[in-house]
């Protein structure tokens, strides 16, 4: 078991997720099955992943097992900038650049007797890139972005009987964070300013989860998870590129920046039946706190532009809206090696017209996803195909922030996922 522990840790360090086409920020694809069954995997027989999609579900893996899942995410997008007159701003290069990446997920879980069972998981739940080329006016906005998190979640569950069973499990969540903008300002007196920005750091954080699962008979299964906030307060460094005003000799600016970023809680809700021994269909509704995200403002310890009082921070109202996303998963045992499942999801989305930007350029979303296992008595092996529909977002630009357009419309976006998961039995 120490082994198995030692492996956690060293997957749970190397990971460095980097995905894009997310309804706000949010990752659900931490398995090759979660993906195929569209994250409406909640009731899984003898799955390590169930410490992700439902804690409580753990009481479902039989002796010891350990999981490791790979998850493929390809973002393309497009968009269309305005002017104050509502007339479109031509030749911009109208496409985002394609960042495609990884969502890595390492996973086990152990019996320890007929009514407990220990748990760990590192996987990502909020992750992000985007980035557009310099010379788009978009990139006064962000040209790019990127957020890098990973949590570890060591878990509890117990049995009470036949009927109930419960989890209790801490979150240790990591976030790093770049983004990366043009800054062009007329500043009267002091001059123009046309330069670059950086903005990197990265931060720990603590939360929380826990989770119940009800049986009513053998066909039929409840579940609900809950997982708390996670307040980040994030130091990083600042690095202004040809950002001092021309007054003070210009030049470059190099400093601090502090912020703070409050990662949403969310509920799951969910519902298993089985319609034979071979056939099961899971129901799963989200509910995320996205009304957390309510600005990005961060600060900094100097003038961005090198004279005391001004540019010392760059404040930016978002006020996103709680959101729901809805999930429908089926899987059928076509032998006792080999499944098949398929799968749906909705996201609603929650990003407001005046909160958009180019860091979260993203609507409502639509997942189609399939996928197949083989199993044996030591191992299993999954495989899974995803397309993502991102759908399109309207949001307004800020000139008075140094937004060089009125308006933005993001459209003709989308997500191609491929996922592999491999799991072993002890």
């Amino acid at each position: 078991m120490n082994k198995n522990f030692l492996a956690l840790g060293l997957a749970a360090a190397l990971l460095a997720p980097q995905v894009a086409g997310a309804e706000g920020f949010a990752i659900n694809e931490w398995s090759a099955e979660g993906v195929a069954m569209g994250g409406a995997r909640m009731f899984a027989e003898d799955d390590a992943a169930n410490v992700a999609y439902n804690p409580a579900s753990i009481t479902k893996v039989k002796g010891e097992a350990m999981k490791s899942s790979s998850t493929y995410l390809s973002p393309h997008g497009s968009y269309k900038l305005y002017d104050s007159t509502g007339n479109e701003i031509k030749n911009e290069p109208t496409h985002n650049k394609v960042h495609a990446g990884w969502a890595v997920g390492s996973y086990y879980v152990k019996q320890i007797n007929d009514k407990e069972w220990f748990g760990i998981g590192a996987f990502p739940r909020f992750a992000m890139v985007s980035e557009f080329e310099r010379e788009s006016k978009a990139s006064s906005n962000a040209f790019f972005s990127k957020l890098n998190g990973v949590s570890v979640t060591p878990t509890y569950a117990h049995k009470f009987d036949k009927k109930w069973s419960a989890a209790v499990g801490a979150e240790i969540n990591y976030v790093g964070l770049e983004l990366q903008k043009n800054v062009n300002l007329n500043l009267g007196p002091l001059g123009n300013v046309n330069g670059t920005t950086q903005i990197e750091g990265e931060s720990y954080a603590l939360g929380w989860n826990a989770a119940a699962n009800y049986t009513f008979d053998d066909k039929n299964e409840i579940g609900v998870v809950y997982r708390s906030r996670i307040k980040h307060s994030l130091e990083a460094d600042l690095k202004g590129y040809g950002t001092k005003s021309p007054v003070v000799g210009g030049g470059d600016v190099f400093g601090n920046a502090y912020g703070v970023v409050t990662l949403p809680d969310s509920w799951d809700i969910g519902y298993n039946h089985k319609f034979d021994k071979k056939t099961r269909l899971e129901l799963k509704a989200t509910r995320t706190n996205w009304s957390t995200y309510d600005a990005l403002n961060v600060y900094f310890d100097r003038s961005l532009i090198g004279v005391e009082g001004y540019v010392d921070g760059s404040p930016s109202a978002k006020n996103w809206e709680s959101g729901w996303r809805y999930a429908i998963g089926l899987e059928h045992n076509l032998s006792d090696k080999y499944a098949v499942m398929a799968g749906f999801a909705f996201d609603e989305s929650s990003i407001p017209y005046e909160g958009g930007d180019f860091i979260v350029p993203t609507g409502l979303r639509r997942t189609y996803s399939i996928g197949a296992r083989y199993n044996d008595k030591k191992q299993t092996v999954a495989v899974a195909l995803g397309w993502m529909d991102v759908g399109n977002l309207d949001f307004a630009g800020h000139p008075e922030k140094g937004d060089a357009y009125k308006s933005a419309h993001a459209y003709d976006s989308f997500t191609k996922i491929a996922s592999i998961s491999y799991q072993r039995k002890f």
